[in-house]
């Protein structure tokens, strides 16, 4: 499916980029005109997709992720959030809810909130290559034919 737009931001494994992320995201579905529901959804399954790079992706050092956004057609938003960090060794077991790798601060709801508040939720990872995390959300059209 090609896209109608597409804007690509790269930042540091910093915790405060994950509000940073957030915003972009919002900002640029801003264009699909959509409620503040499916913005809070967005915004939502974006902030615990950075967040898992973060704080999985690289436990001890600072490292790089990009998160690509695309306007595809029929009002449907991807958000790809890729990392280049330690990977995740098995994908199925991670994306159960409750599982975590982080300590007893984190819930391990991170993958299923994602696939809650998005249409689709894709994962792949490569062990020591890094994790990519591709979503999809169809907006409403809110009137507009």
């Amino acid at each position: 499916m090609s896209a109608l737009n597409t804007v690509k931001v790269e930042f540091q494994s910093h915790s405060a980029n994950e509000a940073f992320a957030r915003s972009c995201a919002a900002c640029f579905a801003a264009q699909l005109d959509p409620t503040l529901e499916e913005l809070g959804d967005l915004k939502t399954a974006v902030s615990e997709a950075v967040t898992n790079a973060v704080v999985h992706a690289y436990p001890a050092e600072i490292g790089r992720v990009l998160m690509k956004l695309r306007l595809l057609e029929g009002n449907v938003l991807e958000v790809t959030v890729k990392d280049w960090g330690c990977g995740i060794p098995d994908v199925e077991k991670a994306m159960e809810p409750l599982y975590t790798t982080g300590g007893e601060e984190r819930s391990g709801m991170g993958f299923s909130i994602m696939a809650c508040f998005m249409d689709k939720l894709h994962v792949r990872s490569v062990p020591g290559r890094g994790t990519s995390v591709v979503m999809r959300k169809k907006f409403s059209t809110r009137g507009k034919p």
